[in-house]
């Protein structure tokens, strides 16, 4: 007797069809193309959610640089200065990038006396 095995073959092929479901088009009919396509969409997802990492610190970076060019500062000097001052340091101790953008956002006061101590600390 020859074994069957329709049915989870036809339940896989669903499953990558409807992982497929929106793509242009044979990718999300045909179930090679979809395949592939899902698979290379897998591995994008994953690139991604590691780069999202340092996406997000470039812009805290980019937001740090704008606040403190408002204060007459440039970012290097900003951040040697806290570093000198010892509110920030290399082990990710005390302040870190993302705290520091919420700060420039959030409370552009608190930034400023920041700014303030870095200058005093980078002479």
């Amino acid at each position: 007797m020859r074994v069957k095995n329709s049915v989870a073959t036809h339940a896989r092929r669903k499953k990558i069809i409807k992982a497929a479901e929106g793509y242009f088009g044979s990718k999300h009919i045909l179930f090679k193309t979809a395949k592939e396509q899902v698979l290379k969409g897998y591995k994008y997802a994953y690139n991604s959610r590691r780069n999202r990492k340092s996406d997000f610190r470039k812009l805290w970076i980019k937001r740090i640089n704008a606040a403190c060019h408002m204060n007459g500062l440039s970012y290097s000097r900003f951040i040697d200065g806290l570093t000198k001052a010892g509110i920030i340091s290399k082990t990710g101790e005390g302040l870190n990038r993302k705290m520091l953008s919420e700060l420039a956002i959030n409370d552009p006061k608190a930034f400023a006396e920041l700014c303030e101590t870095a200058k005093k600390a980078g002479k």
